[in-house]
């Protein structure tokens, strides 16, 4: 009598889902989250939705912004090294909505893994955290998710949501702009969150080369490029109330992003010789006979946050923020453009 094999019993982990690897991932991320976490939340975490009491504004008005550290993450994995790209993404979207005068509120988080790891994605929720406190933002929820078929084993995806207000009368639009404003330029601290498609184009991420030591850098290629996304809160808060604009320079570089902030019919000058262009970014031109222009177009070259304010209030503004330069004006001109010369 011949005996038949007994069928296999599917489960959601052979299936590549292991539900006990994501709760231990989920309560590493809670165990940083509630280092951030304000008065004003509710219920603390693990709630179907993040509870956050608004109160002790007049004229309150939110301002949201969501945005993904992008392929900077295939750097961090090729070195194994994820406790930076969660300090990426809180202060991209901390700059954003900045722009507009808001203080951040309270900050959601999304990771997708073809393979769930708890102690990387603890690694990247203790950069979130920091970040998070750095600017007194509750880090109040988020999702994980282990999705293979769709990411490969190595692979994932980290995006963050923000929420932040700002009252009324306060807010910054940009409407105030006119021709003969001064721009001050705020130093990047390098590529930050974007043009890294172009960069391991050119550079590739064997581990071989992003640990080779380049004497202009000071460092290897691969710290230079993990080094965090800067964030602008603590030195701009004060002086928001005397500045009339500000651009976030992500991707798209100044001739993306300025043009966002200006009123119909003005543009901006830059002089490029007004500041010092990090290293990195002639490493990265040389390396791929990239074009000024277009150098210029994908990446921030050294200026992270361009802020707009009259001519009368350029010395208080640059006396106040030690490391910002006078780097261009406003114009007049019918349709709104840079001009870097």
């Amino acid at each position: 009598m011949t005996s038949q094999a007994e069928p296999i019993k599917e489960t959601y982990a052979t299936a590549g889902v292991d539900i006990a690897l994501a709760a231990k991932a989920k309560e590493l991320i809670a165990k940083h989250a509630r280092s951030t976490l304000r008065p004003e939340v509710l219920g603390g975490l693990g709630f179907f939705g993040g509870l956050f009491e608004f109160k002790g504004y007049h004229q309150p008005v939110l301002v949201s912004s969501v945005d993904g550290v992008g392929t900077k993450l295939k750097i961090a994995s090729a070195l194994a090294r994820h406790d930076t790209v969660g300090i990426d993404i809180v202060n991209h979207c901390v700059n954003d909505i900045l722009t507009c005068g808001a203080e951040p509120l309270f900050f959601l988080d999304y990771i997708a893994m073809g393979k769930l790891i708890p102690e990387q994605v603890g690694a990247i929720a203790q950069g979130l955290a920091q970040a998070c406190r750095e600017v007194g933002c509750a880090l109040i929820g988020g999702e994980t998710a282990e999705m293979p078929g769709l990411y490969a084993e190595e692979d994932y995806d980290l995006a963050g949501f923000i929420i932040g207000v700002v009252e009324k009368e306060k807010l910054i639009q940009g409407k105030k702009i006119a021709a003969g404003d001064t721009i001050i330029g705020l130093p990047s601290s390098g590529l930050h969150t974007n043009g890294y498609s172009l960069v391991r184009k050119l550079f590739g991420v064997d581990q071989s080369v992003l640990n080779t030591h380049y004497p202009e850098l000071g460092r290897t290629l691969g710290e230079e490029l993990l080094e965090p996304h800067r964030c602008y809160y603590h030195q701009l808060k004060p002086l928001l109330p005397i500045i009339r604009g500000m651009a976030h320079i992500t991707g798209g570089g100044l001739i993306g992003n300025v043009p966002r902030v200006l009123p119909q019919g003005m543009a901006t000058r830059f002089d490029s010789k007004t500041w010092a262009v990090p290293p990195i970014f002639k490493l990265i031109q040389q390396r791929g006979n990239v074009d000024r222009e277009e150098m210029y177009h994908v990446f921030n070259m050294g200026i992270g946050m361009a802020v707009i304010c009259s001519p009368g209030d350029a010395d208080q503004l640059t006396r106040a923020l030690s490391e910002a330069k006078v780097i261009g004006e406003v114009v007049k001109q019918k349709e709104a453009r840079v001009i870097i010369d």
